[in-house]
């Protein structure tokens, strides 16, 4: 059964499905094995989800390997998604968006997802350290070399896309077409900027954590210990203390979540639904990254995909979280380097 809608990707005239899934869970990070990811692509292209996420970094790259895979005899069914420019190794030119590196990382994730092209290619952030020119170089010879079709950015600032955007303009090169950052009810910054200026240049968005690294299942809940097969607790990390009921920080976003609760139930609608309908609701939004470990945690996720918040609703959401507010700065995704204490601060 199809659940899913479809959406253009920006002014591409591509057509994504509303849900995409994100494989973060594929390989040793989540689900270890080729047969236990299986069943979860299958169950995704099943409810008609076309457009799958991945990244070289996840689990080293063995999520790519593992989708590779599982894709034999059907690539052409799917829009392939991939990121780079996180470090892969030790080397001190191994990350990044240089020529150097993004070459490389490209000729890598095609061996690995065992595919000739990449549908969409994404930064999985900025690099301060090397100039989008340059990046958009190498990207614009590997989209006419055939290996990429489309090219996207993830987690940049406004004044990125709108630098890189004016870029391609002047040098006419490849431009960027989507751009993939955190969008939740208690993650709302990309409110305040981003989603202007994505719509000013008509780019496409895929939002990541749309229920806030599982805060917004309702499983967790303040000065209580987090399951031992909960994510936070076999991620660690900062996952951990995003969703961790004991950090004091914690505690605006789960007088946050008591309320919302409260309005999912008059609603009748679950925590989960009301959250993942959220993020459908922004004009700006064109899908959402499900990152499901399980069947059953995708299958109820996309039984939510055909309900629409009334404006009563999303009124009351953000009597809750106003717009352009994030309750915790560690899910913004990615910290700019110039916020370092030896960016902002004149030298003594």
């Amino acid at each position: 059964m199809v659940y899913v809608e479809y959406r253009v990707l920006g002014h591409t005239g591509l057509k994504v499905s509303s849900f995409v899934l994100g494989t973060g869970t594929f390989g040793y990070w989540g689900n270890n094995t080729q047969k236990d990811c299986a069943p979860i692509l299958d169950e995704a292209l099943a409810g008609g989800i076309n457009l799958i996420d991945t990244a070289d970094v996840y689990s080293k790259g063995q999520a790519e390997e593992i989708l590779g895979e599982l894709l034999k005899g059907r690539r052409q069914d799917v829009i392939l998604a991939t990121k780079g420019g996180m470090p892969m190794g030790g080397g001190q030119n191994q990350s990044g968006n240089s020529k150097w590196w993004i070459k490389r990382a490209v000729e890598d994730s095609l061996r690995r997802l065992k595919t000739d092209y990449i549908d969409l290619y994404q930064l999985h952030q900025p690099d301060l350290n090397t100039g989008i020119e340059e990046t958009l170089d190498i990207l614009t010879d590997l989209v006419q070399e055939g290996k990429i079709r489309y090219i996207g950015t993830s987690n940049f600032q406004a004044w990125q896309v709108a630098e890189a955007q004016w870029t391609s303009e002047r040098r006419n090169v490849a431009r960027f077409v989507s751009e993939q950052s955190p969008y939740s009810i208690l993650n709302r910054s990309i409110e305040f900027d981003l989603l202007a200026a994505t719509a000013k240049y008509g780019m496409g968005v895929l939002v990541w954590s749309p229920l806030s690294g599982g805060l917004l299942t309702g499983k967790y809940r303040f000065g209580e210990a987090v399951s031992a097969d909960s994510r936070a607790a076999t991620f660690g990390g900062s996952l951990q203390s995003i969703v961790d009921p004991n950090r004091e920080e914690n505690r605006s976003k789960f007088e946050a979540i008591a309320k919302l609760q409260t309005l999912a139930d008059e609603a009748g609608l679950t925590l989960p639904h009301l959250a993942m309908a959220f993020t459908q609701a922004h004009s700006s939004i064109t899908s959402a990254i499900v990152g499901a470990r399980t069947i059953g945690q995708l299958r109820e996720t996309l039984k939510g995909n055909d309900i629409r918040l009334s404006n009563d609703i999303l009124d009351a959401i953000d009597a809750i979280v106003p717009p352009g507010v994030t309750l915790d700065a560690m899910e913004k995704g990615w910290t700019p380097g110039w916020l370092q204490a030896d960016k902002r601060r004149i030298l003594r």
